[in-house]
């Protein structure tokens, strides 16, 4: 004890001896040591190379200068030199030479997306709306862990649970089945203590074709560009990843229902409140018949909400696949910013984008959102980078792809920034507020660009959806539960007339009328359009209503369900559950 009290006396008594001349001069100390710092020579890091390590070392001191690495590999040293010091070294000898320390960038830099600005998902990042608190479910081919995919912009793990449901994957012995079937239309009951995953958070399904990782990346990257904005749409978000397509894109009925059923089972457990769907199949039955469809329903009606693909079979009408034809959910198309993101001038929907009306008569898709050369991260050993190599981007983990599938990635990273904000918000509301919200595509001279049957109500807006209070606007006069039940399907208000063109009627049967609400196939395809909120919407949306099936053909005698059946296969399931689904045809770049 004794020797630590001497060393502080001796602190003690050299610290006033130290600063008495600098009291002498009447200034303080601290302003003192101020005035010495500002007056001393800016010191820089250089690399000082000589015949060997020691020798450059020995001159740099030499120099007065600081020594901060020694770098054996080139013969030099790291220093810290100012002006006068590198003048001195450089005037020594030809064998020392004197470097900057020079700056270098990683040559994974991260890029800039912008699908996020257009929506304006960005502006609500500012405001600490990032989709925290949130879990997406995605049913698609796997999930590669990117870390900027594993882990969210607050740096916390958010890949939650993971589950196979290809032959031999990966399963748990789940002990939560659904016994719900009496429940009310709008009950979301609590299973939580549902069976899981051994392990979920851990276990890697991976992604062989990289489809499931590039929609997952355009949903959450939490990686930032130079400017301070996020990749992703809703990059704080968490992810349960669902693999029930094989490593070609492939896919059949069986194991979607399978992925679909563990989905709806552990919804509570991992609080899924949205599901991503960017596959599709060609409609072969009236909605309510087709399994997926039945199960997709399922999903709805216990209060999650789902998101689909339109399809990439554009742009000529009733193209709109399954699960895109079931009324209930949103259906997203796909624009392009005609590789200009900062002009909205020439912004158009993308050609290959599916349009409706379904067979039943009802409009879709519901919006249209970015899907023309979408970026987001893929695996670089993944099928798509292997058979399309030119759409990977230089550092090798980066790949760009067009399709409605990014599209319906984009929505539901928006449909997360609104749950954030009004998380208790249900899923015929959040549809009923994102198409309010939208903006309608319009020419210059204020006509409509396309018709409702190509867009929809429009371009989605992240921050009118957030803002948006609109409620029961969508799905009105429709039950799902009842469509389940097989007591009550659902017919929307599009006909055809004799010339071919498709229109809407309203509740009493009448035609209805208005820029934008009927569509001759085969009018013209303008190259650039504005989005334009508030076109259609001062009376609500104009369609979003169903009437009783039976009562079809007194609402239109036009109506499509009037005119026959439209598959041509001229049986519902030939192939049986065993039926293929795809996770969409490539398309070309937009």
């Amino acid at each position: 004890m004794r020797r630590r009290t001497l060393i502080f006396c001796a602190m003690g008594l050299l610290v006033p001896a130290l600063l008495w001349p600098l009291l002498q001069t009447g200034a303080s100390p601290a302003a003192t040591l101020a005035q010495a710092a500002e007056t001393a020579p800016l010191r820089s890091s250089y690399i000082v190379q000589s015949t060997s390590a020691v020798a450059a070392q020995r001159v740099v001191e030499q120099a007065g200068g600081k020594v901060t690495a020694t770098l054996n590999i080139i013969n030099a040293v790291g220093a810290e030199l100012d002006s006068a010091q590198v003048t001195w070294l450089r005037n020594q000898s030809d064998d020392i030479r004197v470097y900057d320390d020079g700056t270098l960038e990683v040559s994974g830099e991260v890029k800039d997306t912008h699908y996020q600005t257009l929506v304006g998902a960005d502006v609500l990042h500012k405001q600490g709306v990032t989709g925290e608190g949130v879990t997406i479910a995605v049913l698609d081919t796997g999930l590669w862990k990117a870390p900027s995919i594993e882990f969210g912009a607050n740096g916390a793990p958010r890949i939650l649970a993971q589950y196979d449901a290809l032959p031999g994957g990966s399963f748990a012995a789940d002990d939560c089945g659904d016994d719900d079937e009496d429940e009310d239309e709008d009950e979301y009951e609590n299973d939580s203590d549902c069976g899981s995953v051994s392990n979920p958070a851990y276990m890697d399904i991976d992604d062989w074709n990289g489809h499931g990782t590039h929609i997952t990346s355009i949903m959450v990257s939490s990686d930032k560009v130079k400017d301070g904005r996020y990749q992703g749409i809703a990059p704080d978000a968490g992810i349960v990843a669902v693999r029930a397509f094989e490593p070609d894109g492939s896919g059949t009925y069986l194991n979607v229902i399978k992925a679909l059923d563990w989905i709806v089972s552990h919804r509570a457990q991992y609080q899924i409140r949205i599901l991503n769907l960017s596959f599709g199949a060609r409609a072969a039955s009236h909605y309510w018949d087709d399994p997926v469809n039945q199960a997709v329903m399922a999903a709805w009606k216990r209060g999650i909400i789902v998101v689909t693909a339109a399809g990439n079979s554009g742009p000529g009408p009733m193209t709109v696949g399954v699960p895109a034809n079931v009324p209930y959910v949103i259906t997203v198309g796909a624009m392009t910013d005609n590789f200009t993101p900062s002009d909205r001038t020439d912004d158009r929907l993308a050609r290959f984008s599916a349009a409706g009306p379904t067979v039943e008569g009802f409009v879709k898709p519901d919006v249209v959102a970015p899907g023309g050369h979408m970026l987001g991260k893929m695996p670089p050993y993944a099928w798509l980078p292997l058979a399309y190599p030119d759409f990977v981007q230089a550092d090798g983990d980066y790949f760009s792809m067009s399709g409605t599938s990014q599209s319906a990635a984009v929505v539901s990273g928006v449909l997360a920034l609104m749950l954030q904000a009004e998380p208790s918000l249900p899923p015929d509301d959040a549809k009923c507020r994102l198409m309010v919200s939208a903006r309608f595509a319009i020419r210059d001279d204020g006509s409509a660009a396309y018709s409702v049957f190509q867009q929809g109500a429009g371009m989605v807006d992240a921050v009118g959806a957030v803002n948006e209070t609109a409620r029961g606007c969508a799905n009105r006069e429709m039950s799902a539960l009842l469509d389940l039940w097989g007591l009550a399907h659902y017919a929307g208000p599009a006909g055809v007339d004799e010339t071919g063109t498709y229109y809407l009627v309203d509740e009493n049967g009448k035609r209805q009328t208005g820029d934008g609400l009927d569509w001759s196939n085969g009018a013209l395809w303008p190259e650039g359009s504005l989005w334009q909120q508030g076109v259609l919407w001062n009376q609500g949306l104009p369609w979003s209503s169903g009437v009783h099936w039976n009562d079809t053909h007194l609402l239109n005698p036009d109506s499509l369900l009037n005119q026959g059946a439209l598959w041509p296969e001229g049986s519902l399931w030939p192939e049986g559950l065993s039926r293929s689904a795809s996770t969409l045809t490539w398309v070309d770049f937009e």
